[in-house]
């Protein structure tokens, strides 16, 4: 498992969108390690982090986020995580209680039964076959560019730079959220939690309802809605992020 590290205090593990990297956090690590010990890590399958054969799942994921923290010693923390980051932390929390002192979900997806059902065949996004001519980049740049807030060819550039990375299979992180029975997952959540929404984010803001409705063994849900957010909110949006995450965890005791 690659990762990222920075700063001192009550431990943080933050989680990535697919198929992002650590990098997707690069803007808020410096905002959190005051107060915090920061890691960033690639998920299982993603970045400089070891490949999994497919079928990929969250379980998976969140099983290889607890490697990590057992190799880093870290016996509790809080987690953060963004988009697919955010399952793969709600299914840490789901699996280990006890070790998991406060949850953000940020822009949470919600693979309900229906949700499987529409995505059985696998996501629209994120996919391009590659092409001789390199036609393949532009057409994965005009899937997301509608979706980014201008300027964007700088956050295009990072996404670009993760989905090419070498093995990667950005569908197949799509299609692990598809595979994910949430509902039978989520009311196992115990530590309290922060439902971090992006206003302008059209795919995840319709979710965070569904998921506080859910969350009803939490110790508690505080939701907060980021005016401008998008779907790259951890990079486009860093200080509205720490500004909710910060106090957040220091009122559950987690700095």
């Amino acid at each position: 498992m690659h990762y990222a590290e920075d700063g001192t205090g009550p431990p943080v593990l933050l989680l990535h969108q697919t198929p992002r990297s650590w990098d997707e956090f690069r803007e808020l690590i410096p905002l959190l390690a005051p107060r915090h010990r920061v890691v960033a890590m690639d998920m299982l399958g993603f970045g400089a982090s070891a490949q999994a054969c497919p079928p990929h799942t969250i379980e998976a994921m969140a099983g290889a986020a607890l490697d990590l923290l057992d190799a880093l010693g870290v016996a509790r923390c809080a987690v953060l995580g963004h988009h697919t980051g955010a399952l793969v932390a709600l299914e840490l929390a789901a699996r280990a209680p006890d070790r998991v002192t406060a949850l953000v979900l940020s822009s949470p997806p919600w693979p309900d039964a229906a949700y499987r059902r529409s995505h059985a065949s696998g996501p629209a996004v994120d996919t391009a076959e590659r092409a001789s001519d390199g036609s393949h980049l532009l057409t994965l740049w005009g899937k997301r560019a509608a979706f980014y807030p201008e300027p964007a060819t700088a956050l295009l550039d990072r996404f670009l730079h993760d989905a090419l990375t070498p093995g990667l299979d950005p569908a197949e992180g799509h299609r692990a959220v598809a595979r994910y029975v949430v509902e039978e997952r989520i009311g196992l959540v115990r530590a309290p939690v922060l439902l971090l929404g992006a206003d302008a984010d059209p795919f995840a803001r319709p979710n965070i309802e569904p998921v506080r409705a859910h969350l009803a063994g939490a110790a508690s849900v505080t939701t907060v809605i980021i005016p401008g957010g998008t779907i790259p909110l951890m990079e486009h949006r860093p200080d509205a992020v720490a500004a909710a995450v910060l106090p957040f965890l220091a009122g559950t005791g987690g700095g």
